[in-house]
């Protein structure tokens, strides 16, 4: 367990119930009875009337300022990738101010991308040296974040690409998986595994790994947001070995809720589509729609200063999201130091603003 998430833990025990030891998540104060009787189901209703959170997508690509997907749009080959790490100090990452911006947003939970399709873990995991705490950052930025979500109310949620992974030597291929599995070079990877020597269940035992650790070092998550769903169910879906992953999930932490984008066994908490929601009617669970202020491109994109979404866009997406009904989870690229993005800074506290004087019933009117 990192230092800074295990001192947390310590100062924050969070709340009880009445005549109960149980421990409840700190986010969740005040719902003390519905814990008591059901944590999934009460962090449910939690979810069900949150309304509103930040993405955060950060990690090596941001310095870049060609957006989350570099590495394969680019066509960087892994040890050049690798290059960014010497680069990553994350000086500007500040989990008080940007915790401080998502409350006078009006947020109630912050998801942050762990680990994105490029596998640079931003915590001290133990299953790679590919982290920040290894970079000149020497930084666990997950803990950082989790200690301020816990201090001031907010739930913390925690993004984790699952199905995808450009580094891993045994992570699926292109030729068995498709769905972007692997960048597509011009010359073969010489850090991936090919043929009869790639083990697909050294990656999955890896993931399973990685995602038992970080809710053993991260007790009081809302919920585990996994990405890269089209790769799994694009191959041999078996192989990923979902249900025993989504079983140590809940068991790990019992108020757990979990999402895998559009959903892909059907037993997942809440769904999490981009954008929008296709099918009619009342969603069949808890819905969240994520959406980014950039124009397009969910991590740092340089071509893009200037022309991020407005107020009233936001405003606009979340009357749309209302409507479904359904969360907006929206998404915010910092700079390559950590800083968050000016223009995103100041458009989220103007929508607070509104939403404060307007009230909610105001604003989704």
């Amino acid at each position: 367990m990192s230092l800074l998430a295990g001192a947390g833990a310590m100062m924050l025990p969070g709340c009880v119930g009445k005549g109960s030891k149980t421990h409840m998540p700190p986010f969740m104060k005040g719902m003390e009875d519905a814990y008591e009787q059901d944590p999934r189901k009460a962090a449910i209703e939690w979810f069900r009337n949150a309304r509103y959170g930040m993405f955060i997508h950060y990690g090596l690509y941001s310095l870049t300022g060609k957006g989350e997907w570099a590495q394969l749009s680019e066509k960087m080959h892994v040890a050049d990738y690798a290059k960014l790490a010497d680069r990553f100090t994350a000086e500007k990452f500040d989990a008080d101010f940007i915790t401080d911006l998502a409350l006078e947003a009006e947020m109630k939970y912050i998801n942050i991308t762990t680990r994105h399709h490029d596998s640079f873990c931003l915590w001290d995991t133990k299953y790679t040296d590919f982290k920040s705490t290894n970079s000149p950052a020497k930084r666990d930025l997950i803990a950082e974040l989790y200690e301020q979500c816990n201090k001031k109310g907010l739930a913390f949620h925690l993004y984790y690409s699952h199905g995808r992974d450009w580094r891993h030597p045994h992570a699926p291929n292109n030729d068995k998986w498709g769905g972007h599995a692997r960048p597509k070079y011009d010359t073969p990877e010489p850090y991936y595994k090919y043929g009869d020597e790639q083990d697909i269940n050294i990656y999955v035992d890896f993931l399973y790994n990685q995602v038992e650790e970080l809710l053993t070092m991260f007790p009081d998550v809302a919920s585990i947001w996994l990405d890269g769903h089209k790769v799994p169910t694009s191959g041999d879906f078996d192989q990923f070995r979902l249900p025993e992953l989504y079983d140590m999930i809940h068991k790990k932490q019992p108020h757990m809720l979990l999402s895998y984008k559009e959903g892909v066994l059907g037993t997942e908490d809440f769904l999490a589509p981009e954008r929008k929601y296709k099918p009619e009617g009342i969603p069949p669970k808890p819905l969240e729609i994520c959406d980014h202020l950039q124009r397009n491109k969910w991590g740092y994109a340089k071509e893009q200063d200037g022309k991020h979404k407005t107020k009233e866009e936001v405003i606009k997406m979340l009357k749309r999201a209302s409507q479904y009904p359904a969360n907006l989870l929206l998404n915010t690229g910092p700079y390559g130091s950590g800083e968050m993005h000016r223009e995103d800074v100041a458009v989220l506290r103007a929508v607070g603003k509104e939403v404060r004087e307007k009230g909610w019933d105001g604003i989704l009117a």
